[in-house]
């Protein structure tokens, strides 16, 4: 009788969700930024030992990597669904408006992670910091460029500066992340935005 071995590809099951756990992994990072969160504070938050940690996820570094990435598709992914929008206009309120609505759900950590994941770091996190940065600095010139397209088509007036507008934007949507992590509402932070839009070029 012929005796099969067991394959090599069959080890032990994992014992953990690993995405459940990089989900709470996300949430540590945005309530504490990268580094305010320690090991302990990973480990205990997502159920398992620094061994499984660093067998699933890498270090700590490539794990915020990929706390970012689900975040970008996650919480972050009402940014890039704004840009779809027809007009120029329409592009600003839904970011300011999904901004308000990110920033000012009860159920999510104050602030926004991409930017004050790593506000303040030393040099260990530089490399962090800088890929938070790149971040916002994509943000900001694609919303440069749609309102330069806008402004082609006839949106907006000669007078109006696209790359100022676009900076204005995101100094709103920044200083609604601020805000957020002061204690500020869903309604504190739609008034904003509202407010915001009252100033929007004719």
């Amino acid at each position: 009788m012929e005796v099969r071995r067991p394959s090599s590809s069959m080890g032990r099951p994992r014992e953990f969700d690993p995405d459940e756990a990089l989900e709470k992994a996300l949430r540590v990072f945005w309530a504490k930024g990268y580094e305010g969160t320690s090991m302990t504070d990973l480990t205990e938050a997502m159920g398992i030992n620094k061994p499984s940690l660093y067998a699933a996820f890498g270090n700590k570094e490539a794990l915020f990597r990929k706390a970012l990435d689900r975040y970008s598709t996650g919480p972050g992914a009402y940014i890039p669904k704004a840009f779809e929008a027809p007009t120029a206009k329409e592009v600003a309120e839904k970011l300011l408006d999904g901004a308000a609505w990110v920033l000012g759900n009860p159920a999510n950590p104050g602030g926004c992670l991409t930017i004050q994941g790593a506000l303040v770091c030393g040099d260990e996190a530089a490399a962090v910091k800088n890929q938070l940065i790149s971040l916002r600095s994509g943000t900001f010139e694609t919303m440069a460029r749609r309102f330069e397209q806008a402004k082609q088509a006839g949106e907006f007036s000669t007078e109006v500066d696209p790359f100022r507008l676009a900076r204005y934007i995101s100094a709103v949507v920044q200083g609604m992340s601020v805000q957020s992590a002061s204690g500020a509402t869903y309604e504190d932070l739609k008034g904003v935005a509202d407010q915001a839009m009252m100033a929007w070029p004719a």
